[in-house]
């Protein structure tokens, strides 16, 4: 096939297509009065129907977007029904008991999309996020075409969510919070995610406004689940990218359950298709574990665990970008000597115990410990030369470098370490009392770190070593001998052992009412944390804040089905080790936690249209900030200023259309509006870093009608440009130009050869479940896109350039899946 007409026809694949109608699946285990599982109790919903195993096991595939009501009955036992309505692809599960002469529930109605609804939840399908392409394929890549959400760096998995910086976000795993390394300054050393998508059960976001019962941050939550399996499964997930494997099952009487994910990264890929050619050999992988134990119908208990294993092994050997306009081409040439050997290894260990000593009273208690250990050194000396571009078409040397207008080298070096250990203890109760639901909180974090800094730069043009702008020393050459000291064009030295105590908890009430013939759901709650910063040479300061939170959602009694909800209140971000550390790599105690009023106005409406179900979301909402704590980006690094100095605001409009634009498939647009801007020292508004006006995002999957087990997924996204930054020492305020604009498409086309409606019996495919191989394509359109900007100055002209760092450019990857 011709490469022209390649892409076309990958196209073409996504606007054919008409399948069967969306289901979602129930699962679980049934047991008697005696907490034995029952072999062979009839699972009904209308028409379909299964059985359970020996162990008591059953799985049932519903239509999805509509109440469902299914019948478990046995023979000498009390039937039971569940109504119920689930999301396309959602997995619940539902573990009844059936009792000999009580009916223990006659009818059970939940609603879990309605629930979610109310409280300004997104929620996304975990099958949705193991399928859609992306160069970090994962619950990140997806969140990216949200609305509000944004990250111009595919190689990175951290995003920033309406105005806020990648550090405002909470991330909880089953209830349990967790961390990511501290020291990573780049996309490409990052490698995987805490979250594993073959684990993940449920996946729900928020993007501001949320209860009182999330943590302290400014800006989203993010809260997933792990599923408990009903039985035995197993998957294989294989590219040029790496691999994954995950392994889960249940004992026989029903009470152990396990899960266990593998997971290998290789971003040799993307690296090897960058303009710096390079020696690359990383390393990601890391294995996680999720188990539980039934101890009685009454408690149950969990276990997360995580191992991480990152080294990060880089070489640079050249590079060359060509930059500046048509008429007047200019090239950046560099020649690197040295290398960057980096590992970042973290454990993570996680108990939750679930007591429920009765239908009115759940208490949760959860403990955990996260030690990370993180070392980054480099020696890395570049040899640069600014010339002018060979423009002459048709001739062999065009595009090279022909005239070199200004010469230079630097010097980086870092010998950084960092030690971490987090622990927390945490109890939760939720309280039923008749439509009343009381949730309460309380835990305790003990953070000790030990960090140590030391890292320079040396910059030299045209045999001239150039000095800090911040020094202020005479230069009166060449009537005066200059005899100052050479140093540093910057340097950091600085070592660190601080620990932080916290003590946080939160309270909130909530109730669903009406109001004639409307329903009104209401939450208020309030949180408050006390933390104390000491360590050796780090004077103790001791500090206490108090957020009050509430939401309200509107239900009208309307031929439309159509909800309000206004959510916000004040919110906290008590500093963190990274935000109490300065440029210099000072701690600085005093620091004090950023603080932000939140007001959110949000309206769903779900409709039909073309005989199927939609939604439109759409939230405005507003940010004022004070104690501003300043910061610079470079690349996925984050440095602080430690001074709360400044004030900022935030705003915008977000809108999202998902239903079936394909009959059976899940798929929605998303556009984003922002503003945001900072006042540091008052000397006026400034755009903050994060200040990404308009956002436009697509992820549409699709079936080939006359091939239904051809499938294709696009994710699109179009963020228009970030401030560029600035040069080390510079002033923010003196630095005001954009980088271009971040447009990235990604394809992935794939083939199930083997499904549930499509088994083997025999053969080599016999053990399949579920066989898939797949292409896929990133960056589409080949486009540009830059993350940061590198500053040099032409020794000649004295004029100085913002040279864009481009990120990956097109890449085809392949891949295959398994179930097993």
């Amino acid at each position: 096939m011709k490469t022209k007409y390649l892409l076309p026809q990958l196209f073409f694949l996504l606007f054919i297509g008409f399948v069967q109608a969306q289901t979602a699946t129930v699962r679980g285990i049934i047991l008697d009065e005696n907490n034995q599982p029952l072999n062979g109790v009839n699972v009904i919903a209308g028409e379909t129907g299964t059985q359970t195993d020996l162990n008591g096991a059953y799985v049932l595939e519903i239509p999805a977007n509509q109440n469902v009501v299914i019948t478990y009955s046995y023979l000498g036992l009390k039937d039971a029904q569940l109504t119920i309505s689930l999301a396309a692809n959602e997995d619940y599960e539902f573990n009844p008991s059936l009792q000999v002469d009580v009916e223990q529930f006659g009818e059970v109605v939940i609603d879990a999309k309605k629930r979610k609804r109310v409280e300004g939840i997104t929620s996304i399908s975990p099958e949705a996020v193991r399928r859609i392409p992306g160069a970090n394929a994962g619950v990140e890549n997806v969140l990216t075409s949200l609305p509000g959400v944004s990250n111009n760096n595919e190689l990175s998995t951290q995003y920033s969510v309406r105005g806020g910086n990648y550090d405002e976000n909470l991330v909880y795993v089953n209830e349990i919070e967790v961390y990511r390394p501290f020291l990573i300054r780049s996309g490409q050393q990052e490698g995987l995610s805490f979250v594993n998508p073959d684990l993940t059960s449920s996946v729900d976001f928020s993007a501001g406004g949320f209860q009182a019962k999330y943590g302290d941050k400014l800006s989203s939550v993010l809260d997933i689940t792990y599923r408990q399996p009903t039985g035995f499964e197993a998957s294989v997930d294989a590219s040029l990218l790496g691999a994954s494997a995950s392994l889960g099952g249940k004992s026989a009487n029903g009470r152990l359950t396990g899960i266990v994910g593998l997971r290998y990264r290789d971003n040799s890929l993307f690296v090897d298709a960058k303009q710096t050619e390079t020696n690359f050999r990383p390393t990601f992988a890391d294995a996680q574990t999720y188990f539980t134990y039934k101890f009685s119908n009454k408690f149950e208990l969990g276990v997360l665990g995580n191992i991480s294993v990152n080294d990060y092994q880089y070489e640079p050997l050249t590079r060359q970008t060509n930059f500046g306009t048509i008429t007047d081409p200019v090239a950046l040439l560099v020649f690197y000597e040295g290398q960057e050997e980096d590992r970042y290894n973290t454990y993570f260990g996680a108990l939750k115990g679930t007591y429920v000593p009765s239908e009115n009273y759940t208490a949760k208690f959860i403990g955990s410990i996260y030690q990370t250990t993180e070392q980054e050194y480099f020696d890395i000396q570049a040899r640069y030369l600014l010339g002018q571009v060979n423009t002459n078409i048709g001739d062999e040397d065009l595009g090279e470098v022909e005239f070199a207008e200004g010469i230079g080298s630097q010097l980086t070096h870092a010998r950084n370490d960092l030690d971490a250990l987090i622990v927390n203890a945490q109890h939760r109760g939720t309280l039923n009392i008749d439509d009343h639901i009381i949730e309460y909180g309380v835990k305790y974090t003990h953070e000790d770190i030990r960090d140590r800094v030391q890292e320079f730069e040396v910059i030299d043009s045209a045999g001239f070593s150039i000095r800090p702008p911040v020094l202020d020393l005479p230069n009166n050459e060449p009537y005066v001998p200059y005899d100052a000291p050479i140093v540093p064009f910057s340097s950091i030295r600085a070592q660190n052992n601080a620990k932080i105590d916290r003590i946080s908890g939160f309270a909130q009430w909530s109730k669903l009412t009406n109001i004639g013939e409307s329903e009104l759901w209401l939450n208020a709650g309030v949180r408050s944390q006390n933390w104390t910063v000491s360590g050796d040479g780090i004077q103790s300061k001791t500090q206490t804040v108090v957020s009050p939170r509430a939401q309200v959602t509107l239900k009208p009694n309307w031929d439309m089905d159509m909800l309000f909800r206004l959510s916000g209140g004040l919110y906290h971000q008590p500093p963190f080790y990274r935000e109490l550390r300065d440029s210099t790599g000072t701690v600085r105690p005093g620091v004090k936690a950023q603080q932000s009023i939140h007001v959110v106005l949000g309206n769903d409406y779900s409709f039909d249209l073309w005989g199927r179900a939609f939604t439109l979301n759409s939230e405005v909402y507003y940010k004022k900030l004070t104690d501003v704590n300043p910061y610079t980006i470079e690349n996925v690094r984050i440095r602080y200023r430690a001074r709360n100095n400044a004030e900022a605001y935030a705003y915008g409009l977000d809108l999202r259309l998902a239903g079936e634009f394909v009959p059976g498939t899940e798929s929605w647009v998303s556009f984003g509006y922002l503003k945001t801007e900072e006042n540091i020292d008052d000397r006026g508004y400034i755009a903050r870093p994060t200040d990404q006006r308009l956002k436009f995002g697509v992820l549409f999957q699709d079936y080939v009608k006359v091939i239904p087990d051809l499938k294709a997924y696009l994710n699109l996204v179009y963020n228009t440009g970030l401030p560029g930054g600035s040069p080390s020492y510079a002033d923010p305020y003196d630095f005001q130009t954009r980088l271009r604009d971040y447009r990235r498409a990604d394809l992935g086309v794939n083939y199930v050869l083997i499904h549930d409606k499509k088994r083997k019996d025999s053969g080599l495919f016999k053990p399949f479940k579920e066989l898939t191989i797949g292409a896929e394509i990133f960056n589409i359109f080949d486009v540009q896109n830059s993350i940061t900007n590198t500053f040099v100055r032409d020794v000649y002209t004295k004029v100085q350039y913002a040279i864009p760092n481009f990120l990956t450019p097109r890449v085809f990857n392949v891949r295959v899946t398994a179930k097993f």
